[in-house]
């Protein structure tokens, strides 16, 4: 945070920089979710204060559209005033002025239901136990983080990656990954070691692949382990024999006929975990 004052003494471009950040971070605060280190901590003057004076520089800013300009003034009139809305309509136009645009892994994150320790990490979270997801040669790092992030979010146990898939520890992982990759940690297992793996503990490995059953009628296991494969050549026939309790299909009907590894990964979660909630999932 910087005091508004400060913000006067700085050349054009970088305040708007420095004012984007901030009203991010205080999205964040007011989310109860900060980050460490960018908390509020103006003793002397309320948040809520802040954030208007901090608009107030924003609607004085000469390349702010009339119409943003507008829709700030009537943010500030409004009562109750509502920080988050306001610092996210101010942070989007600066960023728009800048030539940014927010992405995917900027947008504000809910709150985590489980314990933090002293640092704010997570000390135990809570999944569904041998829920694994299998992740085939992965090169995208962006695309590794989404499957981190979606395993997390929707209670895997743990990630399992190829040895050639991209290493979660890259740094455009670890951004996308939003603290996922440390929080849910993983495990590198070649096929033939992802097969001892599934024996050891009794689970079912099925692959999430074109030509199979269709997502609305597979029946999913109460636990196992789902392979999902490059962003390119899908999953190995390698991978594909040890898929023994079957193939899942997303239905599409546009002309390409082709999702994203990540995003079809989260489709797949959303109805995995349905199906064990709802107890309908085989207990196999």
């Amino acid at each position: 945070m910087i005091e508004p004052h400060k913000l006067n003494q700085l050349q054009p471009g970088q305040k708007r920089r420095k004012l984007a950040l901030t009203f991010g971070a205080l999205e964040r605060d007011v989310d109860g979710i900060p980050e460490k280190g960018n908390e509020y901590n103006f003793k002397s003057i309320p948040r809520a204060e802040y954030i208007k004076k901090l608009i107030s520089i924003v609607i004085q800013d000469e390349e702010l559209p009339s119409e943003s300009r507008i829709q700030l003034e009537e943010v500030l009139k409004t009562e109750p005033f509502d920080e988050k809305r306001a610092c996210n309509l101010a942070r989007n136009n600066f960023l728009a002025i800048i030539g940014t645009f927010p992405a995917e892994w900027d947008l504000i994150i809910a709150p985590h239901a489980s314990p933090l320790d002293e640092n704010g990490i997570v000390k135990q979270r809570d999944f569904y136990p041998d829920v694994y997801v299998y992740a085939e040669d992965i090169r995208s790092p962006f695309n590794c983080g989404s499957i981190f992030r979606t395993a997390e979010a929707m209670g895997a146990e743990k990630v399992l990656i190829s040895p050639m898939c991209i290493d979660p520890n890259h740094p455009k992982a670890l951004r996308s990954g939003m603290g996922c990759i440390e929080t849910i940690g993983f495990e590198r297992k070649s096929v033939e070691e992802l097969e001892e793996f599934a024996h050891e503990r009794d689970l079912p490995i099925f692959v999430l692949e074109t030509g199979g059953t269709s997502i609305e009628e597979f029946k999913f296991p109460q636990k196992g382990i789902c392979i999902i494969g490059s962003e390119e050549l899908g999953v190995s026939p390698q991978a594909l024999s040890k898929a023994t309790y079957g193939r899942v299909t997303i239905p599409m009907k546009g002309l390409k006929a082709s999702l994203n590894v990540g995003v079809a990964y989260g489709i797949l979660m959303q109805k995995w975990v349905e199906s064990i909630e709802a107890g309908v999932a085989d207990g196999v």
